[in-house]
């Protein structure tokens, strides 16, 4: 008899259940104990005898089942150790769009991967608890689902189509990597093609897939405003108002009290001006400036919306889960509701306003010598534009200084202001990227009509140094009083990014200054040296990549990019919760109530951060979505038409091109690039031919054809000409 079935104690219970008994889960538990390191299957079968192939097939077979159950675990050279009381892990699931997925622990860390197999009865934005179960070829460390603690999808929205006489939802969310079956009786009369929102009733099983009724038909990919819709539902954007939140609005009196102007300090005598785009429908921010001898005083008055939100209020739930507004290129879901960010709390012209105001005295090279805040009350004496400001100062234009010349001194001075704002941020070394910025015209569909740069004057920089001014004097401010608030973040490239970064421009013969530790000046000179080089694109991008997000902290950390030691955000709170935070702050300290009073404490703070910060990200990506979404429509036409392109990424499956004129970007596949074999040189941005050493590389200039454009996944497929 083999020593295993002498030795192990469930043998009998072996026989009784198997024709040809094998060793027990128990006893093979028991043997990998006994090692001191992890040992291979071969090894096991060699130690425990296992002699003929019947017996070594049904062990392998037990050994990848006690795996996938997180009994045991198999390393990436396939040796197999025990598991000793397998830690769960609770977190959200993050599907790809190729069947895998990935599990995001709530206590942060690394993901956890999810097979195929192991997706198939979860979708994306599920919360579950899993179990390590080993380490994939890729040194993953990979993981089984153990239980399923909530669905994260009640609706989705997708194209309905019909495949072997049976109705499926192609969700247009690309993590969502399951099609949704739709029974006939629950089609409701849509057609194939149709964009629509579809319930679900029954959710994904390892044997079945997700099943579903059609909710509501938007249309099809040509009607208006569908982008946005699709959207809004595959980013879970909060768009409607609560019952309790219009019942609040309706209490709102568009006359300011007496006894309210009183307690303010009244600045309705005093020129402010809002300066935004031609499109804006808000305005945050009145400014004003005047010189006192060799220094400056400045005026910088933000809507008090704070005053009209008081917390806990439905108002404010609302606005805490929207996070911010989010600004799509012809509609906005906007963070506030539109009798406080379009009228109440809009600065506009000739109205009378409640305003928290920061005056700042600065000196004559630009530092900040003082500041202070203070309630006030003030009345815009014009609402101008970026380009009209321009013409006046820097075109001349007479119609327009004509139309507002009692204001043109008061616009002089600001913009000498900004002048002397400007060299004092130049010798701080803050990092100033030269990014272009396109701007989509619509026709009357809503499509576009076509695609242009924006354009950036220096006006647009004055309000930024204004508003930048006051966001430091604003973070200093809290600090100093120790508030707990939302500081705004951008910390030091990592140091890995940063050893790419050198290899990179080393091989450019250009050199980054500051050592190991390179500070924001640094990056700065950088910029400011290779700024006639035909290159300066590609290097810009390569500095762009190497430096981190920035996000909203409850720490008073640095601002890399700025180059400032503390700074918040405390200019547009009609448009972001974190600058609602702020102004609670501050009116706290105003009002000298006792810091044990305040209603946010340090933890809840940090958490209100990370969910502005992913409120923030959430509305890039849907705005981003959408705008691909036009984008590919615009491109469908022009399958087949020839453009010049500008290579803008470099993946190790292909390059990301922009069409110069239109500033659209599509892939051309690796697989479609000469009659070679590429290798992905990440380090230097890069594709090689492994044969002909063909080089691909950032900032390369390219002659392409329209290929393919695919609605469902947002691509478009260019091919060299």
């Amino acid at each position: 008899m083999d020593k295993w079935k002498k030795e192990d104690p469930y043998f009998t219970r072996e026989c009784q259940k198997y024709g040809q008994p094998i060793p027990s889960r128990e006893y093979i538990i028991e043997c990998l104990k006994h090692q001191n390191k992890p040992i291979t299957s071969r090894d096991l079968i060699k130690n425990l005898g296992l002699k003929d192939n019947k017996s070594q097939k049904a062990f392998y077979r037990r050994l990848k089942a006690m795996v996938r159950e997180g009994q045991i675990s198999r390393n990436h050279h396939r040796a197999y150790s025990i598991v000793s009381q397998p830690k769960l892990i609770s977190g959200q699931i993050i599907g790809h769009r190729d069947g895998y997925g990935f599990l995001a622990p709530d206590e942060g860390g690394e993901d956890l991967y999810l097979s195929i197999q192991e997706m198939r009865s979860v979708l994306h934005g599920d919360r579950v608890i899993a179990r390590v179960i080993g380490i994939d070829k890729r040194d993953r460390k990979e993981g089984s689902i153990v239980e399923i603690l909530r669905h994260g999808n009640k609706q989705i929205v997708g194209r309905f189509v019909i495949e072997q006489k049976q109705g499926f939802l192609i969700p247009s969310n690309h993590r969502l990597n399951q099609d949704i079956l739709i029974p006939t009786k629950f089609q409701k009369g849509i057609k194939p093609n149709q964009i629509a929102v579809a319930e679900i009733t029954q959710q994904p099983t390892n044997k079945t897939p997700p099943i579903g009724k059609i909710a509501t038909i938007l249309g099809d990919y040509k009607t208006p405003n569908i982008e946005v819709e699709t959207a809004i539902y595959n980013y879970d954007l909060p768009h409607y108002w609560s019952k309790e939140l219009l019942k609040e609005v309706k209490k709102f009196k568009p006359n300011i009290s007496k006894i309210e102007i009183e307690k303010r300090v009244d600045l309705r005598t005093l020129p402010l001006v809002t300066i935004d785009g031609e499109d804006a429908q808000d305005f945050d921010d009145a400014v004003y400036a005047s010189q006192e001898g060799k220094n400056w005083r400045l005026w910088v008055a933000i809507a008090d919306v704070s005053q009209y939100v008081p917390i806990h209020s439905a108002i404010d739930d609302e606005a805490k889960e929207r996070g911010n507004s989010v600004y799509f290129p012809n509609q906005v879901i906007p963070m506030l509701p539109e009798v406080l960010s379009n009228n109440l709390c809009s600065l506009k012209p000739q109205e009378d306003r409640l305003a928290l105001v920061c005056e700042l005295e600065i000196g004559p090279r630009g530092g900040l010598h003082n500041f202070n805040f203070y309630p006030g009350i003030v009345k815009s004496a014009a609402r101008l534009t970026y380009q009209q400001v321009a013409e006046m100062l820097l075109k001349n234009n007479l119609e327009l200084k004509k139309t507002y010349h009692s204001l043109l001194p008061h616009l002089e001075k600001m913009y000498a202001l900004y002048q002397v704002l400007h060299k004092a941020r130049v010798r701080r070394g803050t990092i100033d990227f030269e990014i272009e910025e396109s701007q989509i015209i619509f026709d009357k569909y809503q499509k576009i009509k076509n695609i242009q740069l924006r354009v950036r004057t220096p006006i647009h920089r004055l309000i930024e140094e204004f508003m930048i001014l006051a966001n430091i004097a604003a973070a200093h401010f809290l600090k100093q009083n120790k508030i707990p608030s939302l500081f705004r973040t951008h910390e030091h490239p990592a140091e890995e990014k940063l050893l790419d970064l050198r290899k990179f421009l080393g091989k450019l013969g250009v050199e980054l200054l500051g050592g190991n530790n390179p500070q924001s000046k640094d990056f700065s000179q950088l910029l400011h040296s290779i700024q006639e080089r035909p290159d300066f694109h590609l290097i810009q991008t390569a500095i762009l990549r190497s430096l981190k997000q920035a996000v909203y902290t409850s720490t008073d950390s640095t601002h890399f990019g700025l180059a400032l030691k503390e700074y918040t955000h405390f200019t547009s709170p009609i448009r972001r919760y974190s600058d609602l935070l702020v102004h609670r702050g501050i009116h706290h300290i105003l009002e000298k109530r006792a810091l044990q009073t305040f209603p946010y404490n340090k933890e809840n703070t940090l958490d209100l951060g990370a969910h502005c910060s992913m409120t923030e990200r959430r509305a890039d990506e849907a705005t981003r979505d959408a705008i691909n979404w036009l984008k590919c429509e615009y491109m469908v036409n022009k399958v087949g038409e020839t453009f010049n392109g500008l290579i803008t990424g470099v993946t190790g499956f292909g390059l990301f091109v922009e069409l110069c004129d239109i500033y659209i970007e599509g892939l051309i596949h690796i697989s479609a690039l000469d009659k070679d074999y590429f290798h992905f040189d990440s380090a230097n941005y890069q594709l090689v031919g492994e044969r002909t050493h063909k080089t691909y590389q950032l900032g390369d200039k390219l002659l392409v054809n329209v290929a393919h454009v695919n609605m469902d996944e947002r691509k478009i497929d260019l091919l060299l000409t």
